[in-house]
């Protein structure tokens, strides 16, 4: 796949990559909500069509944001994972969401008020060491 960049500016580039509606939705539901198949995707609440997940799943792929692969103990379900590249979008997800958080709430009132939203208001560094350290004991798991 060739990559077609609007100029060489380092943000617009980024965001020719990660500006796209879904990719980073993709990248937070496998980081933060532990998706890993097609199918965990469909099944989450921001309802991505099946034709557009399968693009922004092979573009994540091609931009090595993602691998795929089979588990030895279920060779028919494909499994997603994040690549050390996309885990580097941590703090970047991180301030999306704090940023959210603090003005969108009078526009969006029903927004989770949980007690991850607490740690991240309280501690963006230690929650974003937390996603990281728990994604990769789990993919450790996943490759045993």
């Amino acid at each position: 796949m060739e990559i077609k960049f609007r100029c060489n500016c380092p943000f617009t580039s980024a965001l020719d990559i990660l500006g796209d509606k879904w990719m980073l939705v993709i990248i937070k539901q496998m980081l933060i909500e532990n998706k890993e198949t097609f199918k965990d995707f469909t099944e989450s609440d921001e309802g991505i069509a099946t034709n557009i997940l399968a693009t922004k799943l092979k573009q994540l792929e091609e931009f090595v944001l993602i691998t795929k692969s089979k588990l030895p103990t279920n060779k028919k379900s494909v499994y997603y994972h994040l690549t050390e590249k996309a885990l580097e979008l941590t703090p970047l997800i991180i301030e999306l969401g704090i940023w959210s958080d603090k003005h969108l709430r009078e526009v969006h009132p029903t927004m989770g008020n949980n007690e991850s939203v607490e740690f991240l208001r309280n501690d963006k560094a230690g929650f974003g060491s937390m996603l990281i350290e728990n994604y990769i004991e789990k993919l450790a798991k996943t490759k045993n």
